[in-house]
């Protein structure tokens, strides 16, 4: 790969660790506001999450890997165990329940975002096109990312400070992360690989939308969180739409 391709893959990434910093840093700094509307992104964000895994994540993981489905069914429980086990083992007597609440879809999305950052390395092996396109579509869902990442360790009895620093690690910097991890090794990834890595990240965050983001609007009951979802979703398929 050309240098000019290594550097539109550190822009995009970069771009994308920029996009979701920004979205932390407003829900922190208009704390109150945003705790107010917080069901409102969650619920915009599970429309995101799970139209982009239904729709675009797993038909694009069966035509790399034909056992797909099977990790798929790998992140679902991946994220599931995690969730039990932080349960048991760490978060114990420490509000556990809410602390797992936040930790367990906060690592999904972390492995979600490095999974872009491999991503934008692969793409951008196709085609700068083909790389820039990609970078639309993925760049847009980063604002509402970073946002729900700090809503969902706030809610969970997280400090201010410590919300903000484990969104920035999670949804953002891991981005980054992935792709000068995956660039110098880009060659040897093969499409089954990415199938693999794609289908194990659409059943993480599968599990995140419908197991926390979804029973977290159902109970606040807002009037206006149907309308979120469905914006959600309708803004997912403009993105997939984008990509095409």
């Amino acid at each position: 790969m050309a240098m000019d391709a290594f550097a539109a893959v550190a822009t995009a990434s970069f771009l994308a660790c920029a996009v979701t910093t920004i979205g932390i840093w407003m829900i922190s700094r208009y704390q109150e506001w945003g705790t107010k509307h917080s069901v409102y992104f969650i619920s915009f964000a599970a429309g995101v999450l799970i139209s982009v895994s239904f729709v675009h994540i797993i038909p694009e993981s069966l035509e790399m890997h034909e056992m797909a489905p099977a990790f798929l069914l790998v992140g679902f429980l991946a994220i599931y165990l995690s969730n039990r086990l932080l349960d048991l083992y760490v978060c114990h007597g420490l509000q556990s329940a809410d602390r797992t609440a936040g930790i367990a879809p906060v690592l999904a999305i972390g492995f979600h975002s490095f999974v872009d950052g491999v991503i934008y390395s692969v793409t951008f092996k196709v085609s700068m096109f083909t790389g820039a396109l990609a970078a639309v579509g993925m760049v847009l869902h980063e604002f509402p990312e970073g946002i729900v990442t700090f809503l969902l360790l706030q809610r969970s009895g997280f400090s201010r400070k410590k919300s903000a620093m484990g969104a920035f690690v999670a949804a953002a910097l891991s981005t980054p992360l992935g792709a000068l991890v995956s660039y110098p090794f880009i060659k040897d990834i093969t499409r089954p690989v990415l199938g693999v890595l794609l289908a194990t990240s659409a059943g993480a965050l599968i599990y995140v939308g419908a197991s926390h983001l979804l029973p977290a609007v159902e109970k606040e009951n807002k009037k206006y969180s149907v309308l979120a979802l469905a914006v959600g979703v309708v803004v997912a398929l403009i993105i997939m739409i984008s990509e095409r």
